[in-house]
């Protein structure tokens, strides 16, 4: 196969209104910044309640230190917009990867009907 147009791709993508929005986000966030390590913790208890939830049970304790922690970061304003621009990249990149699967017949099972 011939990688050539999946690299055009990546192109277009560091091109688009999403990716430029989500590295300025990023840029004005900064690697080392208290609120990245927020973010950092609020994507780790998202994990960990996502596993809770996919064994079938909950873990009450988890949930309520991501809210607490997602209410923390809504109100920093550079982490909140770091969020969502991280957010619209992710559904732009989520619809292209639901083109490409298409292009391949298979099925996205829960994916699809996001």
């Amino acid at each position: 196969m011939n990688y050539d147009k999946a690299h055009a791709l990546a192109a277009d993508i560091r091109q688009s209104d999403e990716y430029k929005r989500f590295a300025a986000a990023k840029e004005r966030l900064g690697k080392d910044s208290p609120a990245m390590g927020l973010l950092k913790e609020y994507r780790r208890l998202e994990l960990r309640a996502q596993a809770a939830a996919v064994a079938g049970g909950d873990d009450p304790e988890t949930m309520e230190r991501l809210s607490k922690l997602g209410e923390l970061l809504r109100y920093d304003k550079d982490a909140s917009e770091y969020l969502i621009a991280e957010y619209m990249l992710s559904r732009a990149l989520g619809d292209i990867y639901r083109i490409l699967a298409e292009a391949a017949d298979m099925d996205l099972g829960a994916l699809a009907d996001r």
